[in-house]
């Protein structure tokens, strides 16, 4: 089932600015660039199982990074931005990761939960009170970005910009997570002793699926740093990261498509009640999200999805006669 699900949100994903309004193509990009954010946060928590509630630090310093490459040295090229943007959320999360998973004794859950939550308050009391990136009131009027002559303004073009590295981004999680090293991750996960009884290096291995994450959440920040054209201490805060956590636990944790499918449903819930029923929205949506939560905690694609998609098939290995399935 996985495969037709895949298909079905990606051709729904391609038509939609055809038939949709100008104004909801803007938010549609919007959700897209944190269908990517999530996708981040899901590849370290739903497979790795770090409960990671700071990863808006790395989208947040991906955005104010680019933002100050636009405002301080006038860089706007898609080929620039881009990269350094995942580079920058790539190098925080190098560092976090190394202090707080690598070491003598393997870290603890809690530990890291509260270490990567404290650096994103830490960093958004700091964003706060420096003038040099504008304090409260942010960074606004964003250049637009460009290739080559071109600006990539907000609207259909923006749209299937992002549409595309979003695919391809979700591309090489899916391989990396169907690869013999996904299988680690998997029983990483599981049963943590057990790989490092195997002989695993458990820290290593949780370092780099943290610090590509921390790649994916930067390279999301830049692009929500451009479309938006504004960037403020939010994108750093615990706000941003529990929201983060919804969106992954909403669609199902571990299955990558999960977390696209939760952000979507939230956004378009969040779209949907706010205009109508606007005193009460946040109740409901509440309402909704909690009992979705506690009667059906493998998510929304539980409903479609096998529980085994969250390992899948890793196909066979060689036994002799090569022919042994793992």
């Amino acid at each position: 089932m996985l495969p037709i699900v895949e298909f079905a949100m990606i051709g729904i994903a391609v038509v939609a600015p055809i038939v949709m309004q100008d104004f909801i193509t803007v938010y549609a990009t919007r959700v897209l660039i944190l269908c990517l954010f999530a996708l981040s946060f899901d590849l370290v928590w739903g497979y790795a199982g770090i409960m990671s509630l700071g990863q808006s630090l790395f989208f947040g310093l991906g955005g104010y990074g680019i933002a100050l490459l636009s405002r301080d040295w006038n860089v706007a090229s898609i080929l620039v931005v881009l990269p350094v943007g995942a580079l920058i959320g790539l190098v925080a999360a190098l560092m976090i990761g190394g202090f707080l998973l690598v070491g003598r004794h393997p870290s603890s859950m809690i530990f890291v939960s509260l270490g990567t939550m404290t650096g994103a308050y830490a960093a958004d009391r700091l964003v706060r009170g420096w003038y040099y990136v504008g304090g409260q009131n942010g960074i606004p009027s964003i250049q637009s970005m460009r290739i080559g002559p071109y600006e990539l303004v907000e609207g259909p073009t923006f749209y299937y910009l992002v549409l595309a590295i979003l695919v391809a981004v979700y591309l090489v999680c899916r391989w990396l997570v169907r690869s013999q090293f996904g299988l680690v991750l998997a029983g990483l996960r599981e049963n943590e002793e057990r790989i490092a009884y195997f002989g695993y290096n458990v820290e290593h291995i949780k370092l780099i699926v943290f610090t590509l994450g921390g790649a994916i959440a930067g390279l999301a920040g830049s692009l929500y740093a451009f479309h938006e054209s504004f960037v403020w201490s939010g994108m750093l805060g615990v706000v941003m990261a529990t929201q983060v956590v919804l969106y992954v636990m909403l669609g199902g944790s571990g299955t990558l498509i999960g977390a696209l499918a939760g952000t979507v449903v939230i956004e378009a819930l969040n779209f949907w009640l706010s205009n109508t029923y606007q005193e009460i929205w946040p109740i409901i949506l509440g309402v909704m999200l909690l009992l979705i939560v506690m009667f059906r905690p493998g998510g929304l694609v539980s409903f479609i999805l096998d529980g085994h998609e969250r390992v899948g098939s890793f196909g066979y290995m060689g036994r002799g006669d090569g022919r042994g399935s793992t």
